[in-house]
Formats: C-alpha cells, structure tokens, sequence
C-alpha cells in the first residue's frame, strides 16, 4: 500500500520531521525498542562481521549496539550519513530500522538493500505491518506524513521471493531475510 506520491514530502519537509526523532544511543528504552531486531539478528551473526546500518537517522543507536557485540559497522542515511560510497559494498548483513515506510521508489530502495548482502547474508527489517482487520483508517502510524509505503507479512514473503532472499523470521514488526 502506497501514500499517493503527490503527497510525499519534499526533502526539507521530511528532514525536520527527523530532526525531532530522540534516537539516544544512551536511551534505555530507545535500546530495547531496537534490541527487538538486533536480538533475533545476532542470533545468526558473529563477532567481527561486517554491516551496514541503512537509514540510520541522526543518531545510529543500533549500528553502536552492533559495535558492541563485535561487530564492524557503516553507516547509510540520504539526510545524516549521505556518503554513497557504502552502498558500493556488499555486507554480511543490512539492518533496515524503520525506514522502508520511509521509502519514495520502494522497487528501486527494495533491490538496493538486496543487491547489498553478500551470500548468506542477512536483511534485518523493522517496520509496523498494516492492520489485517480492515482498520486502516483508525491506523495511527499512516498520520506520520513521513510514511508513505506499506507493508504487510504477505507483502514482505513476496518481496523476499521477488529479490531471491528467504524469510527467517517474521514476528511482530520484525523481519529477517537471508541471501542463499
């Protein structure tokens, strides 16, 4: 489900909206909000293994969280990290935290963060999936004029079958897909 692009945000717009986000690596709650992901990730992870934080907004609390169980982090954000020359690499894994609601040209953002693994390596995805019972008019997170795709389980095991990545896990607001 996508916002009509007519009403997607200019880049001026959007960038003062992130600008209020309070994402303290310091934050225990901000921690445990992100560990959500990162605890199911490190599951299939070990130490000294390369990733890459994509989208990791002004302040990558989960690219330090990943540093400190050993792992070797870049950074990707167009607003906070724009250096592009990450996204020239591929990585043991990607960690995509609420950010593909984010996405303007999700087909192309979609390949993008694929075509970034290495084999056998793994896509961690946070993002809250659309109500199944039909409520999507009383959905709170669709009013962040920021967010402008959604998704679905459904949606998200075609996307892994259309890039040629398995799913996982699928559990709650978190996905984890793996390059063969």
């Amino acid at each position: 489900m996508f916002a009509d692009p007519a009403t997607h945000p200019h880049a001026a717009a959007e960038r003062a909206t992130y600008d209020l986000h309070e994402n303290d690596p310091a934050d225990p709650r901000y921690r445990a909000f992100l560990a959500r992901l990162s605890g199911p990730l490190l599951q299939h992870l070990r130490p000294g293994m390369e990733g890459l934080d994509y989208g990791c907004g002004p302040g990558p609390a989960l690219s330090v969280m990943l540093e400190e169980a050993g792992m070797r982090m870049a950074l990707y954000d167009p607003f906070y990290a724009p250096d592009m020359a990450v996204l020239e690499r591929r990585y043991d894994f990607v960690t995509c935290t609420e950010v593909v609601e984010h996405f303007h040209r999700p087909a192309a953002d979609w390949t993008r963060l694929a075509g970034l693994l290495r084999p056998g390596g793994r896509l961690g995805v946070m993002t809250r999936m659309v109500p199944e019972d039909r409520a999507f008019h009383r959905w709170h997170y669709k009013n962040d004029p920021t967010h402008v795709a959604f998704y679905s389980p459904r949606v998200m095991a075609w996307l892994a079958g259309h890039l040629g990545l398995e799913i996982d896990l699928m559990e709650g607001d978190v996905v984890l897909m793996r390059r063969p």
